[in-house]
């Protein structure tokens, strides 16, 4: 459904138009004539706080633009233009964690290539998130905050590289995405075997450095490895509770979840529709659930956001006429792990009513009548990243 900005609204605040009945009422229309509305509250909570998404894909490529928009932009930055900015600002979302789907050494050294250089050309809009006080910049200079992150670290040929990496800006590494590496197991794996020696030695770098260790898609039996070898914090940048989508591998067990908040960690919940609930409906009553079990269980000190989506709503790149989007994704090993299945009358991968720009502020609206505090939606929204990763970086080198 369509939203209204946080500055529209604040704007209509402003001018004192003719909405004086949802002023009085603290809640304010989207537009004239809709019953949809936040309220001034959640309003208020997203313009105060650096609000971060530690798993957003910027803008998954549409096939049926060539070249795509997001082609486009790293080609040429100039090409990101005014209007594309007012998109991402008025998501409401702050820093953007890239989440690049891996690849080898020579394809992980382009995609850097390719962000910085658009980061660079666009950097009086853009602002590379890397060191303490880069969130705190980025909301007050109203930029937008890109995080390189990766989702494979089969870029990493050894230890040397991790230094590498993080002086072109990368802040956070997946030990593995669905398959094995020479690090660890992903959760599609045949066979977890574990983290490896050489796994080991590229955990230890990381933790030296100041790169965020992320275990979102590894297999159990690496997770639980990777968790007993850190000396600091581990994230779950994107994942869901197991005891709420039951036997579900992609998801975390209560025992990994309490490891991670062990170290100090951090688990952003994911908005993909089959992680976060086995059955049809989805909707963001669902995702609250997974934000209030692990408030039970570990506390709100580790609870972030990872929608695992793009700034539109799109969980996968878009399909050319007459294709399905993400067509290949199903063709992997094992993929009936994933234990996909969609809303007939909703066929998206996303939760149902989450696939618009402006979801940051339906998860807001969602947590205030969950009785959550002020204290508590500001450290979902970004306060507890902000203060994990900024722990995190501390460690090594200043980025």
């Amino acid at each position: 459904m369509a939203k209204i900005s946080r500055r529209a609204a604040l704007g209509y605040v402003a001018a004192a138009v003719t909405g004086t009945p949802a002023m009085l009422r603290g809640r304010f229309p989207v537009v004239a004539q809709s019953p949809d509305e936040y309220s001034s509250r959640a309003m208020r909570l997203m313009e105060e706080t650096p609000v971060v998404d530690l798993l957003n894909q910027f803008m998954f490529a549409h096939l049926t633009e060539q070249p795509p928009k997001i082609t486009r932009w790293l080609q040429d930055p100039a090409t990101f233009t005014e209007a594309d900015r007012v998109i991402y600002r008025g998501s409401g979302i702050d820093v953007f964690a890239l989440g690049a789907g891996g690849g080898n050494y020579d394809a992980t050294i382009r995609f850097f290539a390719q962000w910085n250089g658009f980061l660079a050309g666009a950097s009086d809009q853009l602002l590379r998130i890397g060191k303490a006080g880069d969130f705190a910049r980025v909301h007050r200079e109203r930029k937008i905050g890109v995080m390189l992150t990766v989702q494979d670290s089969t870029h990493f040929r050894g230890p040397y590289d991790v230094d590498l990496f993080f002086s072109l800006g990368q802040r956070i590494s997946q030990l593995t995405y669905n398959f094995s590496n020479g690090i660890g197991s992903g959760f599609l794996e045949q066979r977890d075997g574990g983290l490896t020696i050489f796994g080991l030695s590229i955990l230890k770098r990381m933790e030296a450095v100041g790169m965020g260790v992320d275990v979102s898609h590894c297999g159990d039996q690496t997770t639980l490895d990777a968790l007993d070898a850190a000396s600091k914090p581990i994230l779950f940048t994107h994942a869901t509770c197991r005891a709420l989508v039951q036997g579900h591998l992609r998801a975390k067990t209560d025992e990994m979840i309490r490891k991670m908040a062990s170290t100090g960690g951090l688990m952003g919940i994911d908005l993909i529709r089959f992680l976060v609930r086995d059955r049809e409906p989805v909707t963001i009553e669902h995702v609250l659930d997974h934000f209030d079990y692990v408030r039970k269980l570990v506390g709100i000190q580790h609870l972030a956001i990872g929608s695992d989506l793009d700034i539109t709503g799109n969980a996968a790149p878009q399909g050319a006429p007459g294709q399905p989007p993400n067509s290949s994704a199903s063709s992997q090993p094992n993929y009936e792990r994933y234990r996909e299945h969609t809303d007939p009358n909703n066929p998206s991968a996303v939760v149902t009513g989450l696939r618009h720009p402006k979801r940051m502020f339906d998860l807001t609206e969602g947590l205030i009548k969950r009785g959550y505090s002020d204290s508590d939606i500001e450290m979902i929204l970004g306060g507890n990243a902000v203060r994990v990763l900024e722990k995190i970086w501390s460690a090594g080198r200043p980025g």
